[in-house]
């Protein structure tokens, strides 16, 4: 006899349309969870924009632009491994309802300096320094919680894609409205919807009834379950390599979005606005990715699509940083946005399914430093390498290191393959086999 978890799987599977994309949203906590963090990321990349906006307009500097997207997303990186290590021993449900809380406070701090006029740089790096350590503990306890919101396994690959299609719907909308309201009003009125917008996330979490897995009982300390941490992750070669790949894409493709005012107000001759439309030309091509992620029946398969989107995404920006057309542009940058959510997405949804619960704070923090933590010394190196070599060179040296880690990346696929296979089955993503293999069990069992 099949059980419940069988059944809603082969249900599951004869689902098709849309109901079937956004099955994750039939679980409540998941729902809200959705809503809330969806109306809350707008406000977050409205900011994002304002930042960047206002600190090309106040100094003009390259290299300053870089850095303010070095100071807010270092932390991530520097506190990665502690922070992966609190999300597997504490709860991680009030980790996050906590940040959520600061992240708010930082927000609104931001919009009494520029709405009374007294900003200057230096807040704001300060300021995105506090949160960038908010998101170091923040990144990997959202990563972890969403598992305990989805009660069926075979439903988190589509909860993750459903997630990176609301973070992509908010960078679709999030920089087009900042541009609108940063051309009619200025930065300020951005930071403060931001901090409001936070509210909605907040009031989601404490409505969820959530049963999150047990913080561990281990007696070790916390260096102990760092190393824990490090030798699973590392020490197995799929993660390792998709740790790796995504540090790289991090390192030298990522730091295009800080240039990007650079390329709106001095190569396409833009104002805000122009900047509002280019980064939701990425977002339209991540929600396109997501949709497509959100599609997909299983896991199976994801490994291949891994480096095909990052060679995507490294030859979208190359094309893109030729380009001196605005429509054309947008559509490379269609392109990009989309090769680079479905690499981000798909290495989620690998990493979720086959790692061990009790180490999942862990290794979602590594996923963390590798996604986030290695962009703001990326930040750093391509604002140091546009003062120097240029805006365009710097895009493209990006773009030829991407394509090259994901070719190296593609020749270990077989070895990848030969040694997930087994995880899969066990966990029953590839219900035929896995019942072949109980039914030998028995068989072997009457002898």
């Amino acid at each position: 006899m099949k059980s419940a978890v069988s059944e809603k799987k082969s249900d599951g599977n004869s689902k098709s349309g849309i109901k079937f994309i956004f099955r994750a949203l039939s679980y409540r906590n998941y729902r809200l969870y959705f809503g809330g963090q969806g109306i809350s990321l707008i406000g977050t990349w409205m900011q994002r924009i304002a930042i960047s906006w206002l600190v090309y307009t106040l100094t003009n500097s390259v290299f300053l632009l870089g850095f303010v997207g070095f100071a807010t997303q270092m932390p991530t990186f520097l506190l990665g491994p502690l922070a992966g290590v609190a999300a597997d021993r504490w709860n991680r449900y009030h980790i996050l309802i906590v940040t959520q809380i600061m992240a708010m406070i930082q927000a609104f701090i931001l919009a009494v300096l520029v709405l009374t006029d007294v900003v200057a740089v230096w807040h704001i790096i300060t300021l995105g320094a506090i949160l960038g350590i908010v998101n170091a503990f923040d990144t990997p306890a959202r990563q972890a919680l969403v598992v305990d919101m989805i009660e069926d396994r075979a439903d988190l690959g589509n909860a993750i894609a459903l997630n990176s299609s609301m973070v992509n719907g908010a960078r679709l909308l999030g920089p087009s409205i900042a541009g609108i309201l940063i051309a009619a009003f200025g930065e300020g009125i951005c930071f403060l919807l931001n901090g409001l917008s936070y509210i909605a996330v907040i009031v989601a979490l404490l409505a969820m009834r959530i049963t999150v897995h047990g913080p561990s009982q281990s007696q070790k300390d916390l260096l102990g379950h760092f190393k824990d941490g490090i030798k699973y992750a590392f020490g197995f070669p799929p993660i390792r390599s998709i740790l790796m790949l995504l540090a790289l894409v991090s390192l030298m493709g990522m730091p295009y979005t800080v240039l990007m005012p650079i390329f709106a107000k001095d190569i396409l001759h833009g104002g805000p606005h122009t900047l509002g439309f280019l980064m939701g030309s990425v977002g339209a091509g991540a929600l396109t990715g997501a949709a497509y992620l959100a599609s997909r029946r299983s896991v199976v398969g994801l490994g291949k699509i891994i480096p095909l989107a990052a060679g995507v995404f490294g030859t979208g920006l190359i094309l893109f940083s030729l380009s001196r057309m605005m429509w054309f542009s947008m559509a490379l940058l269609y392109f990009t946005g989309m090769g680079m959510m479905v690499q981000m997405a798909a290495s989620n949804t690998v990493l979720q399914t086959i790692i061990d619960d009790d180490k999942r704070g862990r290794v979602m923090s590594f996923y963390a430093m590798s996604f986030f933590g290695m962009v703001p010394l990326g930040n750093l190196m391509a604002g140091s390498l546009a003062s120097s070599i240029g805006t365009t060179w710097t895009i493209i040296s990006g773009g030829v290191v991407c394509i090259i880690g994901a070719l190296i990346f593609s020749r270990k696929l077989p070895v990848f393959r030969q040694l997930i296979h087994p995880i899969y089955v066990r966990k029953g993503i590839i219900p035929e086999l896995a019942d072949a293999l109980q039914m030998s069990d028995r068989m072997e069992g009457r002898h």
